[in-house]
């Protein structure tokens, strides 16, 4: 094996141009895919994260059955208490309780059906982009005040602004009626014209009174830093609501089946761009080597003639390959690996990508992901493609015949 394996490695620099050539196309498309991988990983994740922030949180409380069928009556007892325990058990995550119910707001000239939420003021923007978005006034403070704020297209629809009163009429937790004059103390403006037109949030303390919630909530929910601390997360919540009366805690994975199956949807197709670069890069192997078999034709006819079998001519075709190939891979992840590390510290923003976040109050650097999948899948995959595509030159050697190869000029 020490014998093939150097005759593999002179054999590889007796065109040290056309080796480098090969072996640079390699290191190229490694570094690339490397880089975009790594990026289009950490744009997941600032995906996921913007969608979280936006209003759900990483992860939520709530009762069983709740998610699938959202009824007031399906509620958390004593929520604020249990946000509280949850700040505990969790140090340095972002919890807020939170209650939501449909109702009828009704101004002056107009009524349309609404989405109200009860937060409490002093969590909540830890935990939802929301009250950054607030466009006109300002975000609810008083816990007990009889205060709402609304969407952008809300007041346009109910033709009101900050300082009117919106009269709000729904069933309370109980089947009683419930209903409360709120004054408009902020617009949001989120961009998304669905939230903007049946959302509203008032403080908890108000709507459990009003919809006579009697303590109770809908949900507990939770923000954390980064996504590798929601299994720890999820874990000390449920340990925190094990005898919780039918509790049960959600991951985003849950809240929002639909992301995960559109991140999927997307790095699937994303590797059909990845499947041409490598398919380039093994087809510029397959004629590297193709070439060298030719040019070694007289000589393989020799060895052959003193009885080396074709298949151990075979081998170091491949070996070739390997060497090659491991060049690409050892230089291609190096370089790889430095580029994802700067661009991991100091981000990567799209041309107008930084005004657009800021626009919906969230950050506006993608840090690709540093990771073993995103370092290696790509050359790896490379790898594995380049060997195959030394396969028909190797295979060419079991047709070879010694006359008729040595005469070849």
């Amino acid at each position: 094996m020490t014998l093939s394996l150097r005759m593999a490695w002179r054999n590889l620099w007796r065109h040290k141009r056309r080796t480098w050539l090969t072996a640079t196309a390699m290191i190229f498309s490694n570094v690339l895919l490397i880089f975009m991988i790594s990026l289009q990983l950490g744009s997941y994740d600032m995906m996921i994260n913007n969608t979280l922030q936006a209003f759900s949180g990483h992860l939520q409380v709530q009762q069983a059955g709740y998610n699938d069928n959202p009824k007031l009556r399906t509620s958390i007892p004593n929520a604020q208490a249990l946000a509280d325990r949850a700040r505990q058990a969790l140090p340095g995550f972002r919890v807020t309780a939170r209650a939501a119910a449909f109702a009828l707001a009704s101004s002056e000239q107009r009524s349309f059906g609404i989405q109200v939420t009860g937060v409490q003021p002093e969590f909540e923007p830890g935990v939802s982009t929301l009250p950054g978005l607030v466009s006109e006034g300002r975000f609810l403070q008083d816990p007990d005040a009889a205060e709402i704020v609304i969407g952008s297209v809300m007041a346009r629809n109910l033709k009101v602004e900050t300082g009117d009163e919106l009269t709000l009429l729904g069933s309370g937790r109980d089947g009683s009626f419930a209903a409360g004059v709120v004054t408009v103390i902020g617009i949001f403006d989120s961009g998304s014209n669905d939230m903007d037109r049946s959302f509203a949030e008032v403080p908890l303390n108000y709507f459990q009174e009003t919809f006579a919630m009697d303590g109770h909530g809908s949900s507990i929910a939770v923000s954390v830093d980064n996504l590798e601390q929601i299994p720890a997360a999820v874990t000390a919540m449920e340990n925190l609501v094990r005898d919780g009366n039918g509790l049960v805690v959600l991951d985003w994975n849950a809240l929002h089946p639909g992301l995960q199956q559109a991140i999927k949807a997307d790095f699937a197709s994303a590797w059909f761009m990845y499947g041409v670069l490598i398919v380039l890069v093994a087809f510029s192997v397959l004629n590297t080597q193709l070439m060298s078999v030719l040019e070694r034709t007289r000589e393989f006819g020799v060895i052959t003639a003193l009885g080396i079998k074709p298949g151990k001519l075979a081998s170091l075709v491949m070996l070739e390959t390997v060497l090659m190939s491991a060049i690409g891979l050892v230089i291609g992840v190096f370089l790889g690996t430095l580029v994802a590390l700067y661009f991991n510290t100091n981000g990567f923003s799209y041309p107008g990508m930084e005004e657009a976040a800021e626009r919906f109050n969230l950050p506006g650097d993608v840090y690709p992901s540093v990771s073993a999948i995103a370092l290696l899948l790509g050359p790896v995959v490379v790898f594995m493609f380049c060997l195959l595509a030394s396969i028909y030159p190797a295979l060419r050697l079991f047709r070879l015949r010694p006359v008729e190869a040595m005469r070849a000029v």
